[in-house]
């Protein structure tokens, strides 16, 4: 049986060799033009890839089911900006987390935490401009100064990291980073109001 958004499908899954070939399947219908799929189910338990092309070494033989949840992607688009505001805040505590930790001269745990740090704001960023330009236009002039300004500082940590000055390190993370982060939430949030207020249109 397989089950999408709720509605049972025509198709049988003794028409398919594997689950990659459902959910291909599934993906090709155009009832799901315009959404994302964000969760599979397989036998009743939720799956997700260990691995690339997990699903093609299932076969379909030990499948009893298969249910496909979807969200259309303006629905999706406006979940994922709600987090934006508690990610900046989120980062903005790490920052001071990890200036605090520097002071102490913890350097190997501050060390481990600012990479953490560093990798989810390449995220965040990239998840801002993401929706930025599918569905507000692309960036304006003070989105632009305000990434550059950003990326200008994390250059500036990056030296200093190479030069091992972890007091001035400490510095910039909280008196530089930590209040960008405070603006990059203001901008997050802005731009979910934007576009809650889109869907609502």
């Amino acid at each position: 049986m397989i089950i999408v958004d709720g509605c049972r499908s025509e198709q049988q899954l003794s028409n398919f060799a594997n689950l990659e070939e459902v959910l291909a399947n599934v993906m090709d219908d155009e009832k799901m033009d315009g959404r994302i799929v964000t969760d599979v189910f397989v036998n009743n338990e939720s799956f997700s890839e260990i691995y690339p092309h997990q699903a093609e070494d299932m076969t379909c033989d030990g499948i009893t089911s298969v249910e496909v949840r979807s969200l259309p992607e303006e629905e999706l688009a406006v979940d994922m900006a709600g987090e934006l505001g508690k990610v900046a805040r989120m980062l903005e505590s790490g920052a001071r987390n990890v200036a605090r930790l520097f002071r102490e001269a913890s350097d190997a745990d501050a060390l481990e935490l600012l990479q953490d740090e560093l990798d989810v704001t390449r995220d965040f960023m990239g998840m801002i401009s993401h929706l930025r330009d599918r569905y507000l236009g692309g960036a304006d002039a003070d989105f632009l100064a305000r990434s550059e300004k950003l990326s200008d500082l994390i250059s500036e940590m990056s030296e200093v990291m190479e030069s091992e000055d972890w007091i001035l390190l400490a510095d910039l993370l909280e008196f530089e980073f930590a209040p960008l982060c405070e603006e990059w939430r203001a901008v997050g949030e802005a731009m979910h109001r934007r576009l809650a207020g889109m869907r609502r249109q």
